[in-house]
């Protein structure tokens, strides 16, 4: 398994009310995402930052989605005009408290 944490600047212009209803709009696109675990928003108003921790079966199936000229980055780049930072870890177990499990990577 693959998490990947991404990260953007957001520009003083856009509030946290905007922020919050482009995410809410964003979420439902990822529940059938092919190999996509989970994956949670992240926002930090006082640094201006927003992102999401996304955790996949397979580094390649996060690459299909965020693809050089794919939907997935145009969206970042229309909603707040800059591109994403995108960093890799690889994730050996997850302890997952809402489901009773701790599910390791095969």
């Amino acid at each position: 398994m693959i998490t990947a944490i991404v990260q953007f600047k957001v520009d003083d212009d856009v509030d946290r009310d905007q922020i919050l209803t482009n995410m809410g709009n964003a979420a439902p696109r990822f529940e059938s995402v092919p190999g996509l675990i989970r994956k949670n928003f992240l926002l930090d108003t006082d640094r201006r930052v927003g992102g999401g921790i996304y955790t996949w079966e397979t580094r390649e199936a996060a690459e299909k989605l965020y693809a050089e000229g794919g939907p997935w980055r145009e969206a970042i780049r229309n909603a707040y005009g800059v591109d994403p930072e995108i960093t890799w870890f690889e994730t050996p177990i997850i302890v997952d408290n809402t489901l009773g499990e701790i599910k390791t990577a095969d």
